[in-house]
C-alpha cells in the first residue's frame, strides 16, 4: 500500500514527461542550428594514377560563378596543390561530380586546354603526357588543373578550378 494520497504519482509522470519533451524540443533546436551553419560543400575533383588517388575540393570557385581570367590565372598558381606521384607508363585519371561534368567540363596543363570538353564525369589520360615538352611541360613535376564550364553552349567561361601537382616518378 501507498501512503500517497490519490493521484499523486501521476503528477511525477508528468514532469518527467514535461522534461523529455523539452530536452527533445532543445536537441532538434541545436541540431538545426548547426545545419544552418554548415556550408554546402564544393563538388570534389580526384585523380588516380594506379591504386594512389589524390581528391580535392575546388581551388577556385566550384559555387557556380563564373571566374576572372586574373582569378584563373591567380588560383592555377597554387602553392599548396594537392600532389601524386606519376609513371610515365601509367594511365591518369580525372574525375568530377556528376554536378560539374552536366555542365562540362576539361583538363588544363600549365594553364593550356589539354582535352576537349567533356560532359562524362571520368577522362583518361597517358601519364606520359604530363612531362612531354611537345605539351609544354618542363622538370620533374606539372601543374594539372580541372576546369569546370557554366553549361551553356559554346561557352569557355570557367565557373571553377581544382588544381594538383603531378610528381614523375
Amino acid at each position: 500500500m501507498t501512503t500517497l494520497p490519490r493521484g499523486t504519482a501521476a503528477l511525477g509522470h508528468r514532469v518527467v514527461r514535461r522534461r523529455r519533451a523539452v530536452a527533445a524540443v532543445g536537441a532538434v533546436s541545436a541540431g538545426l542550428l548547426l545545419l544552418s551553419a554548415c556550408d554546402e560543400p564544393t563538388p570534389i575533383s580526384t585523380i588516380t594514377v594506379g591504386s594512389d588517388s589524390v581528391s580535392s575540393e575546388a581551388t577556385c570557385g566550384g559555387e557556380g560563378k563564373t571566374l576572372s581570367a586574373d582569378e584563373i590565372d591567380k588560383c592555377l598558381q597554387d602553392k599548396d596543390a594537392k600532389s601524386i606521384t606519376v609513371d610515365q607508363d601509367e594511365t591518369v585519371r580525372f574525375g568530377v561530380d556528376p554536378d560539374v561534368a552536366d555542365k562540362h567540363w576539361t583538363i588544363l596543363m600549365n594553364g593550356q586546354q589539354l582535352v576537349e570538353d567533356s560532359d562524362k564525369t571520368y577522362r583518361t589520360v597517358p601519364g606520359s603526357v604530363f612531362f612531354n615538352a611537345q605539351y609544354g611541360a618542363q622538370g620533374n613535376s606539372t601543374n594539372v588543373a580541372v576546369a569546370a564550364r557554366d553549361g551553356k553552349d559554346g561557352s569557355q567561361n570557367v565557373t571553377g578550378v581544382w588544381v594538383f601537382k603531378l610528381k614523375k616518378d
